[in-house]
């Protein structure tokens, strides 16, 4: 009986410890979100100023989308918010919607407390998108 019980403080332990580690590797870093930021910043710089966009651009963006979407997946945090509406902005005047609904929906759905959340809803009825806003922020249905 007294081995069980050690077997299972013991398992308990690094159950606890896995855990604690998962959450920490699932937040991305504060300089990798600014570097992401600076990187979507250029982007749409690029695109306001009418340059072209080189396949190097394109696939930063990729990049920074696809490390989002994994981390939202663990560890949905406040801060990747502004990335994702900016990141919805490039995919908008890119002219592609899928994807940039795909972002503004994030917002609204895991986001619907920050400000940004009125905007990525904003966008989305801009671009002809029926907007629900998530029962625990407003019970609310809005359409165009």
């Amino acid at each position: 009986m007294k081995k069980i019980v050690i077997f299972l403080f013991i398992f308990f332990i690094g159950l606890c410890s896995f855990a604690a580690k998962s959450n920490k590797t699932s937040v991305i870093p504060d300089e990798q979100l600014a570097y992401m930021s600076i990187t979507i910043d250029h982007i749409m710089e690029k695109i306001y100023g009418g340059s072209f966009l080189a396949p190097s651009d394109t696939k930063a963006l990729v990049s920074v989308k696809i490390k989002l979407d994994d981390n939202m997946l663990l560890s949905p945090e406040p801060q990747y918010a502004p990335l994702y509406y900016k990141l919805g902005k490039v995919y908008q005047i890119r002219g592609e919607k899928k994807e940039a609904v795909e972002c503004y929906q994030t917002i609204i759905e895991n986001f619907s407390d920050t400000a940004l959340a009125p905007k990525a809803a904003q966008e989305l009825k801009k671009m002809g998108i029926t907007v629900v806003l998530p029962e625990n922020k407003n019970n609310e249905t809005e359409e165009e």
